[in-house]
């Protein structure tokens, strides 16, 4: 683990792995919600957290460096269900790249629990874990100049939904009818880091709801 100072009263963590920083961000939040850390923002990424607004820095960095960091929780809260079509442009090369059926991608991935290690990319994108070492698939090799919103993709060891059309090198291998990102509505993004996420596969003419939560 590597503590860099960011401004006044931030710290950059960087850590080893997905794994890591997952477990390290579950306890962050755990420390501010009984009170023992006082810090505006805890921002999750690949292999870093950043805290930005603390009251000492210096301290905290000092603890982060010599503390041991307890796994990760497990999974809590509800989950967010995504309805999605197994119709992604990419999904045959996807099976081919996992040596399996295309049948059998929509099998693995709709019986997978998800979890939203970070986001970024654009406002509302998710990157999601859950999926074995196994199944991690490369980017394109040439990425789309538009790719449509709602579609559900593949890239190393994630899988993400694109909220609003944009480029993308991810693998198509489904879309959904479900809104990431709304203006309207509070919060905006329908997924936040450490949010639980399962995908329902529906038929192409589903025309029920499109996002639930149990």
């Amino acid at each position: 683990m590597r503590v860099l100072p960011v401004g006044d009263d931030g710290l950059l963590v960087e850590v080893s792995s997905g794994d890591h920083a997952q477990a390290l961000h579950a306890e962050l939040l755990r420390r501010r919600a009984e009170g023992s850390l006082t810090v505006r923002d805890i921002v999750p990424a690949a292999r870093t957290v950043l805290l930005d607004g603390l009251t000492d820095a210096l301290r905290l960095a000092s603890e982060l460096a010599a503390a041991a960091v307890p796994p990760a929780p497990p999974r809590a809260g509800e989950v967010v269900e995504l309805p999605v079509r197994y119709d992604g442009p990419d999904l045959a090369d996807v099976a081919a790249l996992w040596g399996v059926s295309e049948r059998e991608v929509a099998r693995v991935h709709a019986g997978t629990e998800f979890r939203v290690a970070f986001c970024g990319f654009a406002p509302g994108f998710g990157y999601l874990t859950g999926l074995p070492p196994r199944y991690d698939v490369p980017r394109r090799p040439t990425p789309r100049t538009a790719v449509p919103a709602g579609s559900v993709a593949l890239a190393g060891p994630y899988t993400g939904v694109y909220p609003h059309a944009s480029p993308g090198g991810w693998q198509l291998i489904g879309s959904t009818d479900a809104v990431l990102w709304d203006h309207a509505r509070v919060p905006a993004a329908l997924l936040a880091p450490g949010t639980r996420v399962r995908f329902v596969p529906v038929r192409a003419d589903h025309q029920g709801p499109v996002v639930g939560h149990r």
